[in-house]
């Protein structure tokens, strides 16, 4: 039997794609960052980027460095790394915060509320606080450089993630994650950068909804 969103005791989000509309901010980051080592590097890292949601900016870029580029000259991996963070910071001050977040937080105020993102843990806690809605995450803003499998076994064994728990996410990554961690999970989709999410998810037998505004009106696939 399918739980309601009352039902949990947890809720963990993904930012990038769900909480946020920034999965395009940060594909074009990532490209523009990249440009130094030329147009056929730069394109590789993106398509590593969007095929691997949910992996930390650090790794991405050090295995960029390591085995998408053979030039030598160009920008440092702390340079990258500084480059895309100035890029990506005035995008996510400004991009859309998904509809239903307020009232999600109204439906289910017994429930904790956690941030589990590839996103830079410091960054997104600036971003939130900055737009209002860090309030609604009485359980934690928490991204990398520690991965998304990392900080829920981290917070299960901390006991920060009361069960029964639900992982709202937007890629494949996000699924293996939540399903490691034994958590239910949903795929977001109307921010999703993978392409063919219909079929995979129609596999994989996993519950979608267009976005979190979705998530109270029941308006879900299978």
């Amino acid at each position: 039997m399918q739980r309601t969103m009352q039902d949990y005791a947890t809720l963990v989000f993904d930012c990038d794609g769900v909480v946020l509309n920034s999965n395009r901010i940060k594909t074009e980051a990532f490209y523009e960052t990249a440009l130094p080592y030329g147009e056929d590097a730069a394109q590789r890292l993106v398509d590593f980027h969007v095929n691997n949601g949910g992996i930390s900016r650090y790794k991405k870029f050090a295995l960029f460095l390591e085995d998408m580029t053979d030039r030598r000259e160009g920008p440092s991996l702390k340079q990258l790394l500084q480059n895309y963070a100035a890029l990506v910071h005035e995008g996510l001050m400004t991009c859309e915060i998904t509809p239903g977040l307020d009232a999600l937080r109204n439906a289910t105020v017994n429930a904790r509320w956690l941030i589990v993102s590839g996103g830079d843990q410091e960054e997104l806690r600036e971003v939130f606080a900055a737009r209002g809605i860090d309030k609604h995450f009485d359980g934690g803003i928490l991204g990398s450089p520690d991965t998304k499998d990392e900080i829920l076994a981290r917070e299960a064994s901390a006991e920060n993630l009361p069960t029964p728990a639900l992982f709202l996410g937007d890629s494949t990554y996000d699924h293996r994650a939540a399903t490691t961690a034994g958590l239910d999970f949903i795929f977001v989709s109307g921010w999703t950068e993978i392409s063919g999410w219909e079929d995979w998810t129609r596999e994989k037998g996993i519950v979608s909804i267009h976005s979190i505004q979705d998530a109270m009106r029941g308006d879900s696939e299978h």
